[in-house]
């Protein structure tokens, strides 16, 4: 028949993803065209990284279907994304640097015989989708030798080469300089042309009216919209489509911030960080907002000594940020983003994980007082409101709102002036939401200052006197909280519109 329309090499239809108590993925439905650059955006929590998860396999969708070139598509697991034609690019690389590039390419699609690896029409056919997709990378070369680009490059190349049809590409540039953006670009765009569909994920707008040709837009688990980014009319439609709603404030001004800075950072870079300065005042709660690869976890690890940055960190008049243990010593606590595997001894009860920072409060001519560890866990888990039967339950036993009131407990005991937060409410119900905003602020009132790394525009909009945005490593803009603060213009410049005026 003339004038039908072809097949779209993806259809989502009703897809819905439900965990216990919450809806990730709700109902989504929309499709992706052949030979395109399909973006996908949404705020943090909007349900991409969900739904990308039930496209790869990781995840089976509650309900819903997926078709693949007009054929139903469910798969049990990547494997059988792949075999479906879907791959994916994640943001962390899966290369192995001791091998050549031509090994990557083959890596678990080799052909042996008799035990012994054979070359194949496989070898041929890899290097040859390499050369047409970037000509300059030699296949010999090992890939430790390769920039972070050029490691992608090799990513994309072996999926092209698998027969691919559609590549999935998650923040490819979260890491990459302005150059080797360009030069991705230039291969997505020979990708496109070789009919091979990209689906982009990325807060980078302008990365957006680039390169792609489509969005579909997220919110709140639910299908916003798709539409060619022809018919976009700009920043401003995408942003507005992105929040579509009122963000709910409820701060109010807090009388007990003080004029005496007790931490002062200058300049402090590092391969991320790009000559970052601001200042946090006694009793203060600061908020560092940015979205992915913004540089909020980097500047908190810095803080803590974690990682090492050039610059100046000045606490209560004291140099820090040499080690973690200086931090602890000088009165700064973290409360990490992985609370499982970095805040926490999941295998140790809640009393031991209270102390655990604190020990030498707990100790007098070097006999420990376990009579004041079990007092003091009593105290914490009453003051933070900690749902447990017993101080000697094993922390991975608790729901992830009460592991992270445990880390803050944590910290609390070892008698922090300074915290830091980084994603303090990440995977907690409403309710711990709530009570962990309470704590922030009970925190503030009593004189401890507290710096808030989120990702999550409600919550430093809620919680937080001042508010430092981030974009690709360095503070685009500093932001006094208060009622005239327009969300739309804060989420305009984490998404590399520039520092214009926010208020």
């Amino acid at each position: 028949m003339t004038g039908q329309q072809p097949s779209p090499v993806l259809a989502v239809d009703g897809l819905t993803k439900d965990y216990p108590g919450v809806r990730a993925v709700d109902n989504v439905s929309f499709s992706v065209e052949q030979s395109t650059v399909h973006c996908l955006v949404g705020e943090n929590g909007a349900g991409k990284s969900t739904l990308v998860k039930m496209l790869t396999g990781a995840l089976r969708p509650t309900s819903g279907s997926m078709r693949v070139g007009g054929s139903p598509y469910e798969p049990s697991n990547p494997s059988d994304a792949r075999a479906g034609g879907i791959a994916t690019l994640f943001q962390e690389l899966h290369v192995v640097d001791e091998l050549t590039v031509q090994e990557n390419l083959t890596l678990g699609m080799e052909r042996s015989r008799f035990g012994f690896l054979v070359k194949s029409d496989l070898d041929d056919r890899v290097v040859r989708t390499l050369a047409a997709i970037e000509p300059s990378i030699d296949p010999s070369a090992r890939v430790s030798t390769l920039s972070v680009a050029q490691k992608q490059i090799v990513e994309i190349a072996r999926a092209a080469s698998s027969g691919a049809s559609v590549i999935i590409m998650d923040e490819p540039t979260a890491a990459l300089s302005e150059r080797e953006v360009e030069r991705l670009f230039a291969v997505i765009r020979r990708l496109r042309e070789a009919d091979v569909t990209v689906i982009y994920i990325s807060h980078k707008l302008d990365e957006i009216f680039k390169l792609g040709d489509a969005v579909t837009v997220l919110r709140d688990g639910k299908h916003i919209a798709t539409k060619k980014l022809s018919e976009v009319a700009g920043r401003a439609e995408l942003i507005e489509m992105m929040i579509g709603r009122s963000v709910l404030q409820t701060y109010a001004p807090r009388s007990t911030v003080t004029d005496e800075t007790v931490l002062a950072a200058e300049g402090l870079t590092s391969e991320l960080l790009k000559d970052v300065s601001f200042h946090i005042n006694r009793g203060e709660i600061v908020g560092f907002y940015g979205l992915v690869g913004a540089g909020k976890t980097e500047i908190a690890r810095a803080l803590f000594g974690a990682d090492r940055v050039s610059g100046s960190i000045r606490f209560k008049g004291q140099s820090v940020g040499r080690s973690p243990k200086g931090a602890i010593a000088s009165g700064i606590a973290l409360v990490p983003e992985e609370r499982r595997t970095q805040g926490l001894f999941t295998s140790l009860s809640i009393r031991r994980n209270i102390s655990v920072m604190n020990t030498r409060r707990l100790s007098s001519g070097g006999v420990f007082r376990s009579s004041d560890e079990r007092a003091a866990a009593v105290e914490y888990v009453q003051k933070l409101s900690i749902a447990t039967d017993s101080i000697e339950k094993y922390a991975e036993k608790l729901s992830g709102g009460n592991q992270q009131k445990v880390v803050l407990a944590k910290c609390l005991f070892a008698d922090a002036d300074l915290l830091l937060l980084d994603e303090p409410t990440r995977g907690v119900d409403v309710g711990a939401k709530t009570e962990i905003y309470d704590i922030i602020r009970q925190l503030a009132d009593a004189g401890t200052s507290v710096a808030v790394f989120s990702s999550e525009l409600e919550e430093v909009l809620g919680i937080c006197d001042r508010i430092f945005l981030l974009f690709s490593g360095s503070v685009q803009a500093e932001v006094t909280n208060g009622p005239d603060v327009d969300p739309a213009s804060i989420l305009n410049v984490v998404t590399g519109g520039g520092a214009h005026a926010v208020q």
